[in-house]
């Protein structure tokens, strides 16, 4: 069963440098991040270890936050191989982020 893990700056690449990986850039003060954190979980438990779910939290990783150019949050990045293949800006539904994730592989 797949948990949601929590990057920095530090473990970023290396957690996410290979494979399929969705990231969710969010912060504490965000009404719609916290809307999505419980769908964010449901993937990551649906999803298993077929993929990285992960989460960023921008105040304490700023420069991550510029290098995507998040604007907005919640923004959600479908990675492969440390690529941006796919993206979403606002709160979205489990069943497209898993089919977001599954057409990445």
């Amino acid at each position: 069963m797949g948990e949601v893990k929590h990057l920095t700056e530090e473990n970023f690449e290396s957690e996410i440098g290979s494979g399929v990986a969705l990231v969710d850039f969010w912060a504490t003060w965000c009404g719609p991040c916290k809307m999505l954190g419980p769908i964010i979980d449901e993937v990551a438990k649906e999803i298993g270890d077929d993929a990285v779910v992960a989460k960023v939290n921008v105040d304490e990783a700023q420069q991550l936050a510029a290098k995507y150019n998040v604007r907005s949050i919640p923004a959600i990045f479908i990675l492969k191989g440390g690529e941006v293949v796919n993206q979403f800006v606002g709160v979205q539904d489990k069943q497209s982020l898993i089919n977001a994730l599954k057409s990445a592989k």
